[in-house]
């Protein structure tokens, strides 16, 4: 099994035979590799490893729950609540190999089409545990420059993303993507099941 699909095949959900010259793969991305998933991690992990150090500081046993959090909510509950809702997530295999969730496992059906608000609310719930955590660590043990750059290299983070991930993001569900009108059309048009599941989910 390839570590990443191959850029010169349509995805499952396409109807084209070729990716050459398609517009829609110009302005949304279908595919993945390693430098994508190099470029995710170098911008994520920042906050993340400052947050971890200031848990130390007051006490390395916190570590443990906050990490299993991490695990749990990236990889079980947001694959569950927002991946499941991606067409990357209708590809065959048993993990996924996106840029964001790289070697989740694929444990739920394929569900095209938006989020529920449930499934919205489960999204946000996790991120403000797994950011407000280390905060409260990190004000208890009055650690104010790691408090300054874990906050600094959060927000880094979230520029980052928006620019040059959620911008050109296909999985549409998620709450943070970017894809203007135009492109969301352009792949419907090669999508069509997506396009359907999306008529019928607004």
């Amino acid at each position: 099994m390839p570590a990443f699909l191959d850029s010169s095949k349509p995805l499952s959900t396409c109807v084209c035979e070729t990716c050459e010259g398609c517009e829609a793969g110009q302005k949304v991305h279908c595919h993945f590799g390693g430098p994508d998933l190099a470029h995710f991690i170098w911008n994520v992990l920042p906050p993340f490893v400052l947050g971890g150090a200031g848990i130390v500081h007051v006490g390395w046993w916190w570590l443990a729950p906050w990490l299993a959090v991490i695990l749990s909510y990236f990889g079980l509950l947001e694959i569950r609540v927002m991946c499941s809702h991606c067409p990357h997530y209708a590809e065959p295999g048993n993990s996924l190999k996106c840029w964001a969730n790289y070697g989740s496992p694929r444990l739920w059906r394929y569900r095209p089409g938006p989020m529920s608000r449930m499934e919205t609310f489960w999204f946000f719930a996790g991120f403000v545990v797994i950011l407000g955590y280390p905060l409260v660590f990190l004000l208890i043990g009055m650690q104010w420059f790691l408090l300054a750059m874990c906050v600094l290299t959060a927000g880094g983070a979230v520029v980052t993303l928006k620019m040059s991930f959620c911008s050109h993001c296909m999985n549409f569900a998620c709450p943070f993507n970017q894809v203007k009108d135009a492109a969301r059309r352009a792949f419907f048009e090669r999508n069509p099941t997506v396009a359907q599941a999306w008529e019928e989910g607004e």
